[in-house]
């Protein structure tokens, strides 16, 4: 049984950016995180040992929102990488990071990146990610 799960708008206060402002002041991100996996147990019992540990997902993107990044796109390839490595039961997934109040000269409320990971995507390196 192939089961999405997903967790969103895990918020977090980070210093990730390019510029010097940024790195002092620091900002709150948010990352949104889905997931396919196949669990037949989960859908046909009640015990929380035949499905992802949700608690562990949210755990993985907690500590790469701690190591400082200029780019939003290298978080969220640090995120899907770990995910990959210590989740593989994901065959596919997506993490999204948003950046609250970008630098840009003028408005805009949010700046995201989504990148993609698991097994169906087969990736290796963060420039084989994709991003929207």
């Amino acid at each position: 049984m192939e089961i999405t799960i997903e967790l969103e708008s895990m918020e977090f206060f980070a210093f990730h950016g390019c510029f010097e402002e940024e790195k002092k002041t620091g900002n709150t991100f948010t990352v949104d995180f889905k997931g396919t996996a196949d669990l037949p147990a989960a859908g046909e019992n009640d015990r929380i040992e035949d499905t992802v540990d949700y608690g562990k997902v949210y755990g993985i993107v907690s500590r790469e929102m701690q190591i400082r990044s200029a780019l939003i796109e290298h978080v969220a390839g640090r995120i899907v990488r770990a995910i990959e490595t210590e989740l593989p039961e994901f065959r596919e997934f997506s993490v999204r990071v948003s950046k609250r109040n970008p630098p840009v000269p003028g408005k805009c409320a949010w700046s995201r990146v989504t990148l993609y990971g698991g097994s169906r995507h087969s990736r290796t390196s963060l420039n084989d990610l994709t991003i929207l």
